[in-house]
This record gives C-alpha cells, sequence and structure tokens, in this order.
C-alpha cells in the first residue's frame, strides 16, 4: 500500500477540512486522532473511499508516512502541543518535520523550534486562516520556523491554500521560529480591528441615521463594490438581510456581549513589548471587553447623563453625505489599523532576527483568510515599490487617500461625540493619525514632570539627540538623576 505523503492529528471540523483538501489535490494523507473513534467515523464518513488512511496509534501514523516525514498538528493551542510533540519526537527520525497549525502563541512556537531542532528534527508553526470553508476550499496559510523544512512541505502547502486572480498561492515562507505565528497573531488582530470598525458603521448608521437592517444591507452591499471590498464587508451584508422566523432581522436578537480567544490580546501585548502604539486594535479587545460587562452597562444606562441616542433628522440627501462619512471614516480607520499592524511586525523582526516579506505578507492575506480584501492589494504594492517603507501611510497611495477621507472622517467622529455614541476604534484611529503627523506632542511637559518628581532626565531641542538633563526643579533636590531606559 502506497504511503502518505503527509500525516494529520487532530480531526476537529479544521484538521478533517484540511485532510480533504489536502487529498483533493492529489496528496495521500495518513490521519490520527487521540480519541480513535473520530478516526473511524472519519475514514468511513467523508472520508470513505479516498486516498486517505486511518490510523489508530502515534506508531501507526509514524509508520504509514513517507521519509522524510511531514506530521502537521491541528490541536487545540496549549499543553496539548506540547505533549504531541513528546509523543512524536521518539518515534520520528533526523530531518523528519512537525508543523504546528492550530492558534499558538508566537513565544511557544519559538521555544518549540529550538527544542525539536535540538532532537534532530524539523519544526514549522504556521498560522491558517480562513476557518472551517477556507481549510477545505484554499485558506491563508503562514509558515515559519525551521528554514530546511520549507522546500519539503512547500508543495504541499502551496498546492492547498488561496490562489489570488493571477495563481499566485497566499502561502510563502515567514521567517525563522516564530515568525509565522507572530503574523498569524498580527493578522487576528487587524481582523479584531476591522470587524469593531465595521461595528461602529453600524451603530452610527443604526442609531445616529435610524437606518432599519434592510437599508443597511443595501449599503454594505454598495460598499462592496469600492475600496471596502472584502470578506468581512460582505457577511455584514449577508448578515443583516437575513431574518428569523418571524421575519425580523435575526442580527437584532443576538445579544450584545462578544467573546474572544485571546489573538487580540497578544496582539496588543506584544505591541506594549515593542513600544508601538496599536492604539485601534488595542481599543478593539477593549471594546469586546466592554460589551461583556452587559448587566452593569443596563444599570449605568440608568443612572449616568448623556446625550440621547436619538436618531438626526435628516433629509434623503443629507442621509446619503452622512453615510458617504461613515464610508469615509471606516475606509481611513482601516489604513491606519493596517499601518499600525505593519509596524508592529517591523518592529518585531529587528526584536527576533526575522526577515520577514511585508509585500509577501500582503498577498498571503489576499485570499483564503478571514482579512481578505481588495485593499490588500494597494499594500503590496507600496511594499513592493518602497521595501524599506517606515509607516504605510507614507505611501502616496495612502498618503492621497487618506487626505480624500480626512474631512469625513473628521465630522463622524465629532458627531459620534456630540451624538453620545461610542466609536473607540474610529476615535483612536484619527487619534494615532494627528498624533502621527504631529511635529511636536506634549510629550516635552510629560518629561518635566518625570524628571520633576523622579529625576528621570531629559533631552533638549538646542542639544544633541542622546545627551541628558537634569533640572534641581525645588532647589532643594540635589542633582542625582535616575537610569535612563526605554521600553
Amino acid at each position: 500500500m502506497k504511503k502518505a505523503d503527509i500525516g494529520l492529528i487532530g480531526l476537529a471540523v479544521m484538521g478533517e477540512n484540511l485532510v480533504l483538501n489536502m487529498e483533493s489535490k492529489g496528496f495521500t494523507v495518513a490521519v490520527y486522532n487521540r480519541t480513535t473513534e473520530k478516526v473511524k467515523n472519519f475514514v468511513e464518513g467523508r472520508g470513505a473511499g479516498k486516498n486517505i488512511i486511518g490510523t489508530y496509534s502515534m506508531e501507526e501514523l509514524v509508520a504509514n508516512i513517507e521519509k522524510p516525514r511531514k506530521i502537521m498538528m491541528m490541536i487545540k493551542a496549549g499543553a496539548a502541543v506540547d505533549a504531541t510533540i513528546d509523543a512524536l519526537l521518539p518515534l520520528l527520525d533526523d530531518g523528519d518535520i512537525i508543523i504546528d497549525g492550530g492558534n499558538s502563541h508566537f513565544p511557544d512556537t519559538v521555544r518549540r523550534t529550538e527544542y525539536v531542532e535540538s532532537k534532530g528534527k524539523l519544526y514549522i508553526g504556521s498560522g491558517v486562516s480562513g476557518g472551517e470553508e477556507g481549510a477545505l476550499n484554499g485558506p491563508s496559510l503562514m509558515p515559519g520556523g525551521s528554514p530546511a523544512a520549507w522546500e519539503s512541505v512547500k508543495p504541499i502547502l502551496q498546492a492547498i491554500c488561496a490562489k489570488v486572480e493571477d495563481g499566485s498561492p497566499c502561502c510563502d515562507w515567514v521567517g525563522e521560529n516564530g515568525a509565522g505565528h507572530f503574523v498569524k497573531m498580527v493578522h487576528n488582530g487587524i481582523e479584531y480591528g476591522d470587524m469593531q470598525l465595521i461595528c461602529e458603521a453600524y451603530h452610527l448608521m443604526k442609531n445616529m441615521l435610524g437606518m432599519s437592517d434592510d437599508e443597511m444591507h443595501e449599503v454594505f452591499a454598495e460598499w462592496m463594490k469600492g475600496d471596502l471590498d472584502s470578506y468581512l464587508i460582505e457577511i455584514t451584508r449577508d448578515i443583516l438581510a437575513y431574518k428569523d422566523t418571524d421575519g425580523e432581522p435575526i442580527v437584532e436578537k443576538i445579544l450584545d456581549t462578544a467573546g474572544q480567544k485571546g489573538t487580540g490580546k497578544w496582539t496588543g501585548i506584544a505591541a506594549l513589548d515593542e513600544g508601538v502604539p496599536l492604539t485601534l486594535i488595542g481599543e478593539a479587545v477593549f471594546a469586546r471587553c466592554l460589551s461583556a460587562m452587559k448587566d452593569e452597562r443596563v444599570n449605568a444606562a440608568n443612572v449616568l447623563p448623556g446625550a440621547a441616542e436619538t436618531a438626526l433628522n435628516l433629509t434623503a440627501e443629507e442621509k446619503a453625505e452622512w453615510i458617504e462619512n461613515i464610508r469615509c471614516a471606516l475606509l481611513a480607520s482601516k489604513i491606519v489599523s493596517y499601518a499600525q499592524g505593519y509596524t508592529l511586525m517591523r518592529a518585531a523582526a529587528k526584536t527576533y532576527g526575522w526577515n520577514l516579506n511585508y509585500g509577501g505578507i500582503a498577498l498571503m492575506w489576499r485570499g483564503g483568510c478571514i482579512i481578505r480584501s481588495v485593499f490588500l492589494g494597494k499594500i503590496k504594492e507600496a511594499f513592493d515599490n518602497n521595501p524599506a517603507l517606515t509607516n504605510l501611510l507614507l505611501d502616496p497611495y495612502f498618503t492621497k487617500k487618506i487626505a480624500d477621507l480626512l474631512p469625513g472622517w473628521r465630522k463622524v467622529v465629532a458627531q459620534g461625540a456630540m451624538s453620545g455614541m461610542p466609536t473607540p476604534a474610529f476615535s483612536s484611529a484619527l487619534a494615532y493619525y494627528d498624533g502621527y503627523r504631529c511635529d511636536r506632542l506634549p510629550a516635552n511637559l510629560l518629561q518635566a514632570q518625570r524628571d520633576y518628581f523622579g529625576a528621570h532626565t531629559y533631552e533638549r531641542i538646542d542639544q544633541p539627540r542622546g545627551q541628558f538633563f537634569h533640572t534641581n526643579w525645588t532647589g532643594h533636590g540635589g542633582n542625582t538623576s535616575a537610569t535612563q531606559y526605554d521600553v
């Protein structure tokens, strides 16, 4: 019997769909699951009659894979991944490859790559985006880890991933050790931001403009024809049109408390570690936290004063103008979110010694993944034109685009505040933009405050950078200063 080209451990829905995807591209796949009943059900059910080898132990799995063996884990992140690695390693030969396709935290992947390589084996941590449908029909894949493993797994991963219009695969080598999972983490953070921005647009149209779900459905359908064309805009369009059994929009019957699995939080923590102002994604995470405080919010709504959330009294022409303003705010804020995400990746690449291809990452996200959009093509062009681009906002295309969107964006943030409607992502994006373009921020006063109470020192505008000074502000504080350090 022919041995498998690759093995896969973990037959939940993502694992099953990836196996079917691989098999449909001409690969034979050996499968194993800790609960072996799942193996039997799969090979006799969805996998029946296909080039799929069911195995019922780790030893049997390893024995049924061609060398160098490639074994992909699609299991829950955390301790289960470490336990599976420890169970596999004694069964493998030098040069065999273990692939983690779960949502592992990138420091774990850094550690595991070093550990597996120390045992003579190779390791890949790959981001997989696109959900169940993507896994089956073509996900976006972001592999990183042991560079020596790439040539062996490349034919399989690039065969099963999504493709863009010209056939380019939405999968390429990202970088060493944890680079793949880091890029996937940033992808998920941007996903948090995109979803929050769309929700703020929905909230403003519903409450400030008094629009029905059917009217908003039409707006999102129109937005699909322009710069905002994306998977998340598409599904929002469809959600707003979906009716419950009584004919009412089902979205309005869903409790307004959002869940999260932690990848957005990881992105925010990584940004704090790197000293990168990832403000929009941070606000998107906190917006979910605030939504979870449902009972407190209901109580506060009856106690705390504020502008009433009443719709503006608008003519049809004025309403159309406000819809356009909201579109401007959504697109401009989205540009800021990606600019911040790319700044974080650039900072982390420097910290961890990764050689990231920023245009290539945009291409990986063009298809298959949750944040796929036409907008990403412009990001790829920006980094193709200038690989050393420090901030996406400085690319000529995006500089001009923001200039066009800015008046409507400002109106939306201002009116949201006047109407008492929260726009944390729109507002934080605008504050970041204004801060980034400001050549003199009030941090001079902040440094004076720090020096006053803690002798933390400061630099002077009339002296070279890198020279630090301390003032004895009170006359009795002395001239000893604190040690300087940067976050």
